[in-house]
């Protein structure tokens, strides 16, 4: 069916859905590609080491040092600890308070941009479809105009349009998986997070 054309010919044969899909799922790999690194970096580091450093930093009293601690690293948990340290001392409801909303901040950030993800696997079908409705109309309107070709028109116009419909399949499977994904990694996360909150809580109320 698309021997001898050019991929300018392919994009063309399924409509100007086609350039929109095509924008859509480099939107989707860039996200992709940059929530799998967050996940990846996050990864690499040992909370329960971290936890057990910090905690072993209170019990001693040494809360400037826990605090520096938290300090020398950037990700989600240190964050959330180190909410909870710069209260210590202003009561444990501060504490408490600072670390869980420490833990909404940091979700926020780690959800930026799963929408986009998301949304675009939820319409990229939809807008595949769009654009076969519309090759399909086109190929029946030129059978009016030429009045000639019959179904072999017919065929060819179609199967043509039809092109729309499985790129917007092929953008919108991959999106709604890695959606999925995203959502089930940052809910492990928060949970992760809110752990800790909840042992460093405990162990500044009971030291």
């Amino acid at each position: 069916m698309f021997e001898g054309k050019s991929i300018i010919s392919i994009l063309n044969s399924g409509g100007g859905v086609m350039y929109v899909l095509i924008f859509c799922s480099i939107l989707t790999v860039a996200v992709i590609l940059q929530k799998l690194f967050i996940f990846r970096k996050l990864k690499k580091i040992n909370r329960f080491a971290l936890l057990d450093s910090v905690k072993s930093k209170v019990i001693e009293g040494d809360i400037n040092g826990a605090i520096e601690l938290c300090q020398k690293e950037s990700n989600p948990y240190c964050s959330v600890l180190l909410a909870g340290l710069l209260q210590q001392g202003k009561g444990e409801m501060a504490v408490e308070s600072a670390m869980e909303r420490a833990v909404a901040e940091e979700a926020i950030k780690l959800e930026e941009y799963t929408g986009i993800v998301g949304t675009i696997g939820n319409t990229a079908v939809y807008i595949g479809l769009f654009g076969t409705v519309i090759g399909i109309m086109r190929a029946f309107h030129d059978i009016a105009t030429m009045g000639q070709g019959g179904m072999n028109t017919v065929i060819v116009g179609v199967s043509e349009a039809l092109i729309a419909t499985a790129t917007g399949l092929l953008v919108a499977i991959p999106s709604v998986v890695a959606f999925n994904y995203f959502i089930t990694r940052i809910d492990r996360i928060v949970r992760e997070m809110e752990l800790c909150a909840s042992e460093l809580y405990d162990c500044i109320k009971h030291r």
